[in-house]
């Protein structure tokens, strides 16, 4: 099986999915969306795909003409009910592949903070993420696309994850991150800590508590979802 992996920026990367895809039986395929043309891609080859985290807004199309061609590319995946996997603004571009929104949230969400998940997340993947706070390094937010499910929810952005059927996944958190991502993310962004109550250190600190748990319940979240579209493939 093939996973294909779109990234829009290396320090954004696969992080700890990446083993748990190849331990699920996946050859991992890494495009860079800025340099490739993602129109001249078939959406329906893949066995999977997965799309990452960057600094674009899923509304900048006109700015950014990857950002356009990669939500022509998930419209068509997502017609086809091809399974994917979206973190961060993967989850704003695929919720822009479905018909809905994404756009500017009132305040960045920054540090290890809990998600909540709702009645239908405690059934679900996430329910990995009760109560092991996860790192969140974002300003954009999405309208819950039609058909999907809400699985959780934080109190500044009440759309954290979402879900539909067994297929689609998308999650706004950034469940991925290892410990050197992570101190790359806070050498590289660490001058705008101040503003959301941290510094370089106090985000180090967290991360010497909270990230092993994060991480483990990372594998459990994408190993469940992987399982469970190994389940459909075989009851098909």
């Amino acid at each position: 099986m093939r996973a294909l992996v779109l990234r829009h920026d290396p320090a954004i990367g696969l992080g700890n999915l990446g083993p748990t895809l190849v331990e699920h039986g996946y050859e991992v395929v890494t495009v860079d969306t800025p340099a490739t043309d993602v129109s001249a891609l078939d959406a329906l080859a893949p066995d999977l795909v997965v799309v990452l985290g960057g600094d674009e807004g899923a509304y900048e199309g006109d700015l950014h003409p990857y950002i356009a061609a990669e939500i022509a590319y998930l419209r068509a995946r997502v017609a086809a009910e091809a399974p994917v996997f979206g973190v961060c603004l993967g989850a704003q571009l695929l919720a822009e592949a479905l018909g809905s929104r994404a756009y500017p949230g009132p305040r960045k969400e920054v540090g290890f903070l809990e998600v909540t998940p709702s009645e239908a997340g405690e059934r679900s993947p996430v329910r990995h993420m009760r109560g092991v706070p996860v790192v969140q390094w974002h300003g954009d937010t999405f309208d819950l696309p039609e058909g999907a499910t809400l699985l959780a929810s934080s109190p500044q952005y009440p759309n954290q994850a979402y879900a539909i059927g067994d297929w689609l996944l998308a999650v706004q958190f950034h469940p991925e991150l290892t410990d050197d991502m992570h101190e790359d993310w806070v050498v590289r962004w660490g001058d705008e800590l101040p503003e959301y109550g941290h510094t370089r250190d106090s985000l180090r600190a967290d991360r010497a508590r909270y990230s092993a748990p994060m991480q483990d319940a990372s594998r459990r979240l994408l190993g469940e979802y992987l399982s469970g579209l190994a389940a459909a493939h075989r009851a098909a």
